[in-house]
């Protein structure tokens, strides 16, 4: 293996871990924090909320994150972001309205860094011939997490209609074990590798006002304009499928007893779906380009963008058919179109992971190929739209019920697709030029 991949490796394991604990933990949260209230009526902490402070400090502080990482480099500024979300879980084992909120804060900032950086880092040990491998290499073991972490979470809700303190404490405890044990393992990341085999570190560092005319000039630009849609768009998919969508299942009661259980089932199959499909276009790695790019005569990244919007609307559609309107919000006894069935839930929870890596790994592609020169900006441009969405979908997912929320999906999801595929055809112009 080389050095380049070896890094790239150790930086997927890393986040696996990492996320493990955060991505369980924003999974479950809804559900945990209910019962909590049940058993302390003075704590009010809210999961739909605390997860919209954390994205709102994440948009923000993702204008500041590229002077951190021209700074500190992208090595250290995802080790100092680690340690906030080890900060997060191990608060859970204490119950407080205000440290909830307090954390979600510090969380936030830590996610802006930490992104930023895994984005910088991505990009200065690949090239335009190994983005797409290392991208879905990248995406395919940090969405392990999500099938290790509810893998876990399945087998310690079994039969529990109410999570108790005890299964609580112990939820906490493993999470902020393996979180920090994630966050050590970044300490273990050696300097980025150029394609001659030289470090490749972050250039001279620009002040914080020029680093902000520069994130600003670059979010200013047509094809950036055209990306945030589909940013904005993976935003919305993301706290639908990681904060709203498992949390509804353990809601609806006429899903069968074993609702609350579905919740970890659920995350599990999200997180197969994300693993299939990063490891997928990783295997396809030459294949998922520009048509022109490599003689290859593969899939276009437009296709695999194509192939998320077919599956994300399967998904969107019987969603809506076997879910109650009122699932977000707390248990219900109401159904929807049909009887509430648990196969067709599940299902779809591997449908929505699918078409979230489809998504997901083709951006990582285009912001690695086109913005290979200012990829901390880009990075961090990319998260602020995502991260903005998120807030703002976790922020309405108290209000609208799922009708109103996969309605809005499903524009977006048109839109965003639309923009990619624009973007992606300029890129590919680009390449008939060389």
């Amino acid at each position: 293996m080389d050095k380049r991949l070896m890094n790239v490796s150790l930086l997927g394991l890393s986040f696996m871990l990492v996320f493990t604990a955060f991505q369980t933990m924003g999974n479950i949260e809804k559900t945990i924090l209910a019962s909590i209230q049940n058993d302390y009526p003075t704590f009010t902490g809210d999961g739909y909320t605390s997860l919209s402070i954390i994205y709102v400090v994440f948009a923000l502080s993702n204008w500041v994150s590229p002077t951190i990482i021209s700074y500190a480099g992208s090595r250290m500024s995802m080790f100092v972001g680690a340690c906030c979300y080890t900060l997060f879980l191990i608060s859970f084992l204490w119950p407080s309205t205000v440290l909830l909120y307090l954390m979600s804060v510090l969380i936030g900032f830590g996610a802006s860094i930490i992104w930023t950086g895994q984005g910088t880092y991505l990009t200065l040990n690949s090239d335009s011939t190994t983005m797409s491998r290392n991208s879905g290499i990248f995406w395919a073991l940090l969405q392990m997490s999500m099938f290790l972490g509810n893998t876990f979470v399945f087998f310690v809700l079994h039969d529990k209609s109410h999570v108790d303190e005890s299964t609580r404490t112990l939820l906490f405890t493993v999470l902020s074990v393996v979180c920090f044990l994630g966050t050590l393992l970044f300490l273990l990341l050696r300097s980025p590798v150029s394609s001659e085999g030289t470090e490749n570190e972050q250039g001279i560092p620009l002040s914080i006002i020029n680093e902000l005319k520069n994130s600003v000039a670059l979010f200013l630009t047509e094809d950036m304009c055209l990306l945030n849609m589909s940013f904005f768009f993976t935003g919305l998919h993301l706290s639908f499928y990681s904060g709203v969508y498992s949390s509804s299942i353990g809601f609806t009661k006429k899903i069968g007893p074993n609702s609350k259980q579905l919740v970890g089932l659920s995350g599990i199959l999200i997180g197969v779906g994300e693993i299939i499909g990063g490891f997928l276009f990783s295997i396809l790695g030459k294949k998922t380009t520009t048509t022109t790019e490599v003689e290859s005569k593969g899939f276009s990244h437009s296709a695999v963008v194509a192939l998320g919007f077919i599956v994300n609307i399967v998904a969107y559609g019987l969603i809506f058919i076997n879910l109650p309107d009122d699932s977000p919000f707390q248990d219900t006894d109401t159904i929807s179109f049909i009887q509430p069935n648990q196969y067709i839930a599940i299902f779809c929870s591997f449908l929505l992971g699918f078409g979230d890596s489809c998504f997901n790994t083709q951006i990582y592609n285009v912001i690695g190929k086109k913005y290979s020169e200012n990829s901390a900006p880009a990075m961090a441009l990319f998260k602020f739209m995502q991260s903005i969405a998120a807030a703002l979908s976790f922020f309405y997912s108290n209000l609208f019920g799922m009708y109103v929320q996969l309605t809005l999906l499903m524009i977006t999801l048109i839109m965003g697709t639309l923009s990619f595929f624009k973007v992606d055809k300029s890129l590919e112009n680009r390449y008939k030029e060389y």
